[in-house]
């Protein structure tokens, strides 16, 4: 059974935000599910700081042994950090997708897109 986590919010493409040390900022990375249905994560491709998305916009790619798949902003706003030890050590994905696994820093363009997310109960529903 895949660790979902109660506080945190969720997508329907199994990416999750955390939220940060403000408000309109949160952390994104994929879910426990996410990690276990891709297999050994081999690369993750992540955008520059300082890039805007909108959301459901693509913002890099994660690749596994089995497949490659894109990242979709699960919010809009901008890259404030990313996850730099990813480069060296994709596998953090797998060991720990909610702590050392996360991908990207952003500051919310929109706080109220956050609403529109799954939340812990709803997320374990639509993935059993």
């Amino acid at each position: 059974m895949s660790d979902i986590p109660q506080d945190l919010l969720y997508t329907e493409d199994h990416e999750y935000l955390r939220p940060g040390d403000q408000s309109d900022v949160v952390f994104i990375g994929i879910t426990d599910y996410a990690q276990g249905e891709l297999g050994d994560i081999v690369f993750v491709e992540l955008p520059k700081v300082g890039a805007k998305f909108k959301k459901h916009d693509v913002f890099g790619t994660i690749e596994a042994v089995k497949a490659v798949s894109e990242l979709y902003a699960p919010v809009g706003g901008e890259i404030l950090e990313i996850n730099d030890r990813l480069d060296g050590e994709p596998a953090l994905v797998n060991s720990s997708p909610y702590g050392d696994g996360w991908m990207v820093k952003v500051r919310l363009s929109d706080v109220g897109e956050k609403s529109a997310l799954l939340d812990a109960t709803t997320y374990r529903g639509k993935v059993g």
